[in-house]
C-alpha cells in the first residue's frame, strides 16, 4: 500500500492507497472513503484517524484522512470548504489513484460527522458544485444540531458565535432531496453528543426522501471510533457497525472486493 500526502485548502490530506497492478485485473479502480475524526472541532482524535482509515483500506477502499482546521481556524465554514476541496480533488485524479470518481463517500465521527453532514446537507445550497456532492455519508455518533440537544463546544468553535451561521448548521434543519444517502449509527448510551442528534437528522431525511439506513445500539458511550482494544473502546456489541456499513456501502456502490 502506497501512502500518498496532498493539501486541500491549506489542509493536510493523507491517502492509503492500494496500487494497481496488471495480474489483479478485480479491481483497476475501487471506491474511496474520506475520513474526518472528531473533537469537538477543537482537535482530532487519533482513534479515529489511522484505525478507521485502516479499517476500511482492509474492506478493499482508497482511504484518506482530512486533517481539516480546529480551534479558532474551525468558523467561517473553513473546515466545509477544505473538506469540499478534498472531494474535488478525489475526482480531479480519480484515474491516478485507482478511484472511481462516482463512488466517493465520506465518513464523519462525532464533529467530524457534523462535517460530513454539513457537505451532504449544505453543497447545493452554497453553490459548491456537483464535483464536491459526496456519493455517499457514514455518519458516526454525528453532531447535527445547535439546538436544543446541541453539542455546545462543538456549536459554538464551528459557529464562532455568528447566529446566522449557528442557523445554518443546525443541520436538522436544511435537509433537501439533494442529500447523498446516508449511513449513520448511534449508541442510546451517548452523554456527549445525545441521540437525539441522529434522530433529528433521521426525520429530516424521512420528510425529504433522502435514502438511509440507521442503527441505534443500546448503551454504548460516545467516541468508540472501531470499538477494539487498540483505539481503548473495545465493543463487540457496536463494533457491528462495521460489518453493517460495509454491506451498506458496498451495496451501494456495488463493490466485491
Amino acid at each position: 500500500m502506497q501512502v500518498v500526502k496532498f493539501k486541500a485548502n491549506g489542509a493536510p490530506v493523507t491517502l492509503y492507497l492500494h496500487e494497481d497492478h496488471d495480474r489483479l485485473a478485480a479491481h483497476k479502480t475501487r471506491p474511496a472513503l474520506i475520513i474526518c475524526a472528531g473533537g469537538c472541532y477543537r482537535w482530532l482524535s487519533p482513534r479515529e484517524k489511522d484505525p478507521a482509515a485502516l479499517a476500511f483500506a482492509a474492506m478493499g477502499y482508497q482511504t484518506l484522512l482530512l486533517e481539516y482546521s480546529t480551534g479558532e481556524r474551525a468558523s467561517a465554514l473553513r473546515p466545509l470548504h477544505e473538506l469540499a476541496e478534498t472531494v474535488r480533488i478525489v475526482r480531479e485524479r480519480a484515474k491516478e489513484w485507482h478511484i472511481e470518481p462516482q463512488h466517493v463517500g465520506v465518513l464523519g465521527f462525532s464533529a467530524g460527522g457534523h462535517l460530513a453532514a454539513s457537505l451532504g446537507v449544505l453543497w447545493h445550497e452554497l453553490g459548491l458544485g456537483e464535483a464536491c456532492r459526496p456519493d455517499a455519508l457514514v455518519l458516526s455518533y454525528p453532531v447535527i444540531t445547535t439546538g436544543e440537544f446541541a453539542h455546545r463546544e462543538s456549536a459554538e468553535l464551528v459557529t464562532g458565535g455568528d447566529p446566522a451561521l449557528r442557523a445554518m448548521l443546525s443541520l436538522e434543519n436544511h435537509v433537501t432531496a439533494h442529500m447523498p444517502p446516508t449511513f449513520v449509527w448511534h449508541c442510546t448510551g451517548d452523554e456527549s453528543v445525545p441521540v437525539e442528534n441522529t434522530l433529528l437528522l433521521t426525520t429530516a431525511m424521512q420528510r425529504m426522501g433522502v435514502p438511509y439506513e440507521c442503527h441505534l445500539f443500546s448503551g454504548g458511550a460516545h467516541g468508540i471510533s472501531v470499538c477494539t482494544q487498540e483505539v481503548e473502546t473495545p465493543n463487540a456489541a457496536c463494533a457491528a457497525w462495521l460489518g453493517l456499513c460495509r454491506t451498506w456501502l458496498n451495496d451501494r456502490f456495488q463493490f466485491t472486493p
